[in-house]
């Protein structure tokens, strides 16, 4: 793992959770990377679009089927700020995406690392899953978020 590629991407998704967050949706940002270029990105749209499921990684990954022409996204990198949910690590194995970096976990919904790894399952397809990156970061907008709702 490069971590300076890691970083930068992880900052990408960062900047979709800022966008999130003044639009008061929970903040997670995601992108997906082909070649070292970003082919898709996705943020939160659960409050505004009022549909449960516009995760930021179903927005990323719908994004990248429709800029890439296919559903297969064999050959992409996803990095999302937070651990993905159930549903999400779903869309990332049915989405056959190799590798996906998060940044804070979830210990409340996290599918990946923290409740269950979904990514261990003998499903057909098994992402490799990197969490913590650029953890402080991603879990303080979070905490943030949930701050100012109260």
């Amino acid at each position: 793992m490069d971590n300076c590629k890691t970083e930068f991407y992880m900052r990408k998704a960062i900047e979709l959770a800022k966008e999130a967050y003044d639009d008061d949706e929970v903040p997670v940002g995601a992108v997906i990377v082909r070649n070292d270029e970003i082919v898709a990105t996705g943020r939160n749209r659960r409050e505004k679009q009022k549909n449960a499921l516009l995760h930021a990684e179903i927005d990323t990954i719908n994004n990248a089927c429709k800029a890439l022409g296919g559903w297969r996204l064999w050959n992409c990198e996803m990095y999302v700020t937070l651990e993905p949910c159930p549903m999400c690590a779903g869309a990332i194995i049915n989405a056959h995406i190799p590798k996906v970096y998060f940044g804070a976990y979830d210990f409340k919904n996290g599918s990946c690392k923290t409740i269950v790894n979904l990514f261990e399952l003998p499903y057909g397809f098994k992402p490799e899953c990197t969490g913590g990156i650029l953890e402080a970061e991603c879990s303080q907008l979070l905490k943030s978020f949930f701050k100012r709702l109260r």
